[in-house]
């Protein structure tokens, strides 16, 4: 790598914390804290930024309200990231998007010869029934100069589907934030939040489809008949995406199954990011039986706060996991879960699913992927350099 410090500018398309966004900040902070000039460029529709205090620097994007139709939002919100950067004067070696909205709108900047090139992480490709929103997602992986993408998974699908070779770059989880270290903070976040119950189950993603939140709800169901104290938590659901069938088809089946909101199932929305530590330690289990992710960086964090973890017994998550250190169980299949649900109530298998997933954490460290990040930036700014040559 060269040791002339990089200007990198990261594009993400929110300051709500997903698995995207919050893999952005965690690179450009690592970047930053090795020397590199890093710019972070989120779209900020309420005005507010990150709940969390960055070092490098953060720049807003103003996001106007959203119009009534997908289509027409994914399209402003492309505008308004093209828009501003049309009209700043700040020149970087690496523009790097972290989504089809970044991308889509870096493509039009390298189009009209405004940056000279781009990059972007495919972190999962999603099955669109629009048109447009396919037409977006499929420039925005054809066209950047560079993809990367997180997993062996995601990195077959761009081979074989765009016969695109994205260089796999790991995700990683910051162990000083995330452990078993109780800090002081719990009870009063359990309190605030109204944990009550036993066992806790917790899982983070919000309710849609992709993270499989009805076949949870129909296992939690199943639990509760055996231990009718249990709660579950489902915490975040920041997302572009109006998922309003699904969750009241979620809704119908929890009124159906008895399942009482707000006592039985406690949905809090975004957790701030400074509770998020306290509450993987108020569970007795994770349980996240997502049929497509990119990688799952709150199975990382989980296990980093020893919590034993529930998945799904698939890719992304059989790349880094083995069925000893977490219970891998059909995602289509509630009675699997619901099953899962109630071994790994078992203290000596809770206790030996944590105690051999921590080998798992050394391997998946940001300075890492930072250090990979930085190999490829390096070979791009190099091939550009002979290219103009």
């Amino acid at each position: 790598m060269t040791e002339q410090p990089l200007r990198i500018a990261l594009l993400t398309y929110s300051t709500k914390l997903r698995g995207s966004v919050v893999h952005t900040l965690e690179l450009a902070e690592t970047l930053h804290a090795i020397g590199h000039t890093v710019c972070v460029y989120a779209l900020a529709k309420d005005g507010s930024g990150f709940d969390r205090p960055l070092s490098c620097m953060v720049k807003l994007i103003p996001a106007q309200p959203a119009p009534d139709s997908i289509d027409a939002l994914i399209q402003q919100r492309i505008q308004e990231f093209d828009a501003f950067f049309s009209e700043m004067d700040d020149q970087y070696d690496c523009y790097h998007a972290q989504d089809c909205i970044g991308a889509n709108a870096l493509a039009s900047l390298r189009q009209r010869e405004q940056i000279p090139h781009y990059i972007r992480t495919v972190h999962h490709i999603e099955d669109y029934n629009s048109p447009y929103l396919q037409q977006c997602q499929e420039r925005s992986i054809r066209d950047p100069d560079l993809c990367f993408c997180v997993s062996t998974r995601w990195q077959t699908e761009l081979q074989q589907q765009y016969q695109i070779h994205a260089p796999r770059i790991i995700n990683g989880v910051s162990t000083q934030r995330f452990s078993a270290a109780l800090d002081g903070s719990e009870q009063l976040l359990k309190g605030h939040l109204g944990i009550c119950g036993e066992p806790i189950y917790l899982t983070v993603g919000g309710i849609e489809p992709r993270k499989n939140s009805i076949a949870l709800l129909q296992a939690f169901s199943q639990t509760l008949d055996s231990y009718p104290q249990a709660q579950l938590i489902i915490a975040g659901g920041a997302t572009l995406f109006d998922y309003q069938a699904y969750r009241d088809e979620f809704f119908a089946l929890a009124a159906k199954l008895s399942v009482i909101v707000g006592k039985q199932l406690l949905l809090p929305g975004v957790i701030p990011d400074a509770n998020l530590p306290a509450l993987y330690r108020l569970a007795d289990a994770f349980v996240f039986p997502s049929v497509k992710e990119g990688w799952g960086l709150v199975v990382l964090e989980a296990i980093a706060s020893g919590i034993p973890v529930i998945t799904a017994n698939q890719p992304p998550f059989t790349e880094f996991l083995t069925e000893t250190q977490a219970l891998l169980i059909d995602p289509l299949s509630s009675n699997a879960i619901a099953q899962a649900m109630r071994s790994i109530l078992s203290p000596n298998l809770a206790h030996q699913l944590v105690q051999n997933s921590q080998v798992i954490l050394p391997h998946y460290s940001w300075q890492a992927s930072a250090r990979m990040h930085l190999v490829h930036y390096d070979e791009l700014l190099r091939r550009q350099g002979k290219d103009e040559g």
